[in-house]
């Protein structure tokens, strides 16, 4: 009995060990690879259409989709810089997948990037790849028992719903030198946990102190006057210098950032819209206080290259079919960018970020007067004045504009 209790006490061992070993080996304070994947509009378009594709089979039908190396790593970099700034390098060799992957970290002690790799293959006539080579830094572990350490996070942990959520559909994964194809099965039931897990409300105590804030604010606000986005920033943060500490500055912002943007982009998302309802405005106009505030909730989200790079789609569609694009609502954007980085970088930042706002004077604290500069251009103009936004042209006013949020007092180091 006593050999018997000993054997699950030696397999959690094991766990324990290896993790640790993972820890130890796989992060440090230098990348292995490069951070230097940058992202463009067309980029954008290409991952959202390919990451989309599944869509398109109906419930209880058998779909394919074929990836080329290209579509593969354009997508798992869209999909890890969403997260976390990082780099991913997929390479198709000898029917294999092998993936290189560096991502920075959170500030801690341990250091400020993990890198692993790791090989995908086919083994034992299975249709769908498995692992078959583990990298944690320097240290090579055992496929088998790097597999198996991993189920048991995943299976252990919140990501189980979301694992389960993406490989259940997946009925068999053929690779070549120059392609992968997978073929997928989804059915209603999977489409119905999705809507689920992805759409669930969140019932956070602390969003719900925000909000009960941000209700207390508009309602009492004076019609006579307009509603400045500095109005909702300033009392909402100065709530969070009060309620937070040093290990909470970073969730709680978030949570700030996006109550004001729900608010702002969303007024009619909530299950008891807030009435009465006033825009916000930054210089007399809705549109920069949106555009301030989705790209703010963007980075603090998902990260700053996406949020900018969305906002240079944006205006390129606008000037397509729209307003015309606008560099007066791009500078929102980067300022809206550039707010969310501080409010998220680190917990120092965080922290130093709500004291800022807690004893803003009005909105010229954080946003910079814009409406200077060209707007309105439709896409011929565009073109003809600026050719694309990688010109000189266009970097010119680029870096006007970031020079203006960084003489702005809140950015200013």
């Amino acid at each position: 009995m006593k050999t018997l209790l000993r054997i699950p006490l030696y397999c959690l061992a094991a766990i324990i060990i290896v993790i640790a070993m993972l820890i130890i080996f796989g992060i440090s304070n230098e990348p292995e690879l490069k951070l230097d994947w940058t992202i463009t509009q067309a980029d954008v378009r290409r991952a959202k259409k390919i990451l989309h594709e599944g869509s398109k089979t109906r419930p209880d039908e058998i779909g394919t989709i074929e990836l080329s190396q290209a579509d593969l790593n354009l997508t798992g970099n869209y999909l890890l810089n969403r997260f976390s700034k990082g780099k991913v390098l997929i390479a198709l060799k000898d029917h294999k997948i092998r993936f290189a992957v560096t991502a920075a970290l959170p500030e801690n002690v341990l250091g400020k990037y993990v890198n692993i790799s790791f090989r995908l293959g086919h083994e034992d006539g299975n249709p769908l790849p498995t692992l078959t080579k583990f990298k944690a830094g320097k240290l090579l572990l055992p496929s088998k028992v790097a597999a198996f350490v991993i189920d048991r996070v995943i299976k252990h942990t919140s990501l189980n719903e979301y694992f389960l959520l993406a490989t259940d559909p997946i009925k068999a994964v053929t690779i070549d030198d120059k392609k992968i194809t997978i073929s997928y099965h989804p059915s209603q039931a999977t489409l119905d946990t999705a809507r689920d897990l992805l759409t669930h409300n969140n019932t956070n105590t602390n969003a719900n102190v925000y909000q009960s804030k941000l209700i207390q604010i508009v309602r009492h606000h004076d019609p006579v006057w307009r509603l400045s986005l500095a109005d909702l920033l300033q009392p909402l943060y100065a709530l969070a210098y009060q309620r937070s500490n040093i290990e909470t500055a970073i969730d709680e912002n978030r949570i700030v950032i996006n109550t004001i943007n729900d608010y702002v982009n969303n007024p009619k998302s909530g299950t008891t819209p807030i009435t009465p309802y006033y825009p916000a405005f930054l210089y007399k106009r809705i549109d920069l206080a949106q555009h301030f505030i989705g790209a703010a909730a963007i980075t603090a989200s998902v990260n700053s290259q996406m949020a900018e790079a969305l906002g240079e789609e944006k205006e390129l569609q606008d000037a397509k079919s729209g307003s015309g694009f606008s560099f007066v609502d791009l500078t929102a954007d980067k300022a809206g960018t550039r707010f969310g980085e501080l409010a998220i970088a680190t917990p120092s930042s965080a922290r130093k970020m709500q004291q800022a706002m807690a004893t803003i004077k009005d909105y010229t604290d954080f946003m910079p007067d814009p409406r200077t500069l060209p707007e309105h251009m439709d896409e011929a103009t565009f073109k003809n004045r600026y050719g694309s936004v990688n010109s000189e042209a266009y970097q010119k006013v680029s870096q006007q504009i970031d020079a203006l949020i960084s003489a702005t007092p809140i950015y200013k180091k």
